[in-house]
């Protein structure tokens, strides 16, 4: 095997935002950082088998870069999952917001948008029937 691993390369506008959304909404962890100007420019954060990075762009400076709109609008990375309803519990008991679940493609997709607009999407197999939302699921 060469290629290992995939790792989404996210720009965004406020390294703290960001990072707060991730590792205190989403629970993943820092396992490396970038920093020249004394705070968090970098990062690197992992849950379990996935990681992503994270970098602030600059506005000032030979680097600097300022997007016409949200970075994140079109992206969406989906994280496959062995129980996504439990992940939907357990970020909105850390005050999140995810979309209702459904069944689609025969999996079970909870989504929500990071600050930055970039889509997350967990997925996970199930043999309920298409389209159902969650709510309606419970009920049966």
């Amino acid at each position: 095997m060469n290629i290992k691993q995939a790792v989404p390369f996210f720009a965004v506008n406020s390294m703290d935002t960001s990072l707060q959304f991730y590792t205190e909404g989403l629970a993943f962890e820092i396992k490396n950082k970038w920093q020249p100007r004394g705070k968090i420019e970098w990062s690197w954060l992992e849950r379990e088998g996935a990681a992503i990075m994270l970098q602030e762009f600059q506005t000032d400076g030979p680097d600097s870069w300022k997007p016409d709109g949200k970075v994140g609008i079109g992206v969406s990375i989906n994280f496959l999952c062995e129980d996504s309803l439990k992940l939907y519990h357990e970020f909105m008991g850390r005050g999140l917001q995810p979309s209702e679940p459904f069944v689609g493609n025969h999996m079970w997709v909870v989504s929500l948008r990071d600050p930055d607009g970039y889509s997350l999407f967990f997925e996970s197999a199930t043999d309920v029937a298409e389209e159902t939302k969650h709510s309606e699921w419970r009920k049966n």
